[in-house]
């Protein structure tokens, strides 16, 4: 029925054209952002499921930056001590030759001995990664070095953090206020020549050693090698644990991006399809809009 005071085409027309723009504008807000939930409003649940995946995710990211911290530190030590470890070996070698060389030869001996301990003392001591050198530390003062490793969350919200840790009574080489490290750990020589000495300070010139000295010298330096391959164990454990970590938590962190993506990103080839017919429906609209205030039009000229 054609009424002059109600033009229902014309109304169904506008409305259809009210909601062919609304459509439009959340088509081209999910172009412009590429999320098809970008707020609350959007879908509550997966907004909420998002959010929290993208925070633990933002942990995960400081937790990689703390391996990678961490990993410098246990690199450095690392190389550290397996250079410290050829130098003992050297040492020993060294100590070996002089017990049956003569006394000027001894001599000779201990300058080459002596070079390689100053050696040992400036790679220790030059072993820090920022500021934390994990050779030379004070037993009193110095606490484990503890790497975060994983950030937990369970059901209920509890956290809890992952650690990987490095004893550093097991790799300490040098005590940097006493003599408790394992290169300067006194022993002390029973022969005729008795003198009390650490691998650092050991002299194969001091006077009336014998057999027994020299003996008691290269054992001395055997128990420091054997220290230290247990520190370098320790060490290498803690490196290759920590390259496995950075890994694994790389892939997660990655898992839960294509997660979150799943939840939250739009689809741009469907927004783009949507968006082209959305903008031939709003043509279609204008015209039905247009037809519709025509008819009006023409049944008022009838009364002109």
């Amino acid at each position: 029925m054609a009424s002059i005071n109600t033009n229902a085409s014309a109304m169904t027309a506008l409305q259809t054209l009210n909601t062919i723009s609304k459509n439009m504008a959340t088509t081209q807000s999910r172009i412009s952002t590429g999320l098809r939930v970008a707020e609350a409003s959007d879908n509550a649940a997966y907004w909420s499921i998002a959010t929290t995946m993208k925070s633990d995710n933002k942990a995960n990211s400081v937790v990689q930056d703390a391996m990678g911290l961490g990993a410098g530190k246990v690199d450095t030590a690392y190389t550290a001590m397996n250079d410290a470890i050829g130098v003992v070996d050297q040492i020993k070698e060294k100590v070996l030759l002089a017990k049956s060389a003569s006394s000027e030869d001894r001599a000779k001996i201990q300058s080459e001995i002596t070079a390689l301990q100053a050696h040992l003392t400036d790679s220790i001591g030059s072993a820090s990664y920022a500021g934390s050198n994990l050779l030379q530390t004070d037993p009193a003062g110095a606490t484990n070095l503890s790497i975060i490793s994983s950030y937990n969350r369970d059901s209920a919200g509890a956290v809890t953090t992952g650690t990987i840790d490095v004893a550093l009574s097991d790799v300490r080489l040098i005590d940097s206020v006493g003599n408790t490290g394992i290169l300067d750990t006194t022993f002390t020589t029973t022969g005729t020549g008795a003198v009390t000495q650490s691998v650092l300070t050991l002299d194969v010139t001091a006077a009336n050693l014998d057999g027994t000295d020299f003996n008691e010298m290269l054992t001395g330096i055997e128990s420091a090698l054997s220290d230290m391959a247990t520190g370098a164990a320790s060490l290498g454990a803690a490196k290759s644990r920590i390259d496995l970590q950075k890994e694994f938590v790389s892939k997660l962190s990655d898992a839960i991006d294509r997660g979150v993506g799943q939840l939250v990103d739009a689809d741009m080839n469907e927004e783009s399809a949507r968006l082209s017919a959305l903008q031939v429906q709003q043509q279609l609209g204008v015209q039905a809009l247009s037809i519709a205030n025509s008819n009006s039009q023409n049944i008022l000229s009838l009364f002109r």
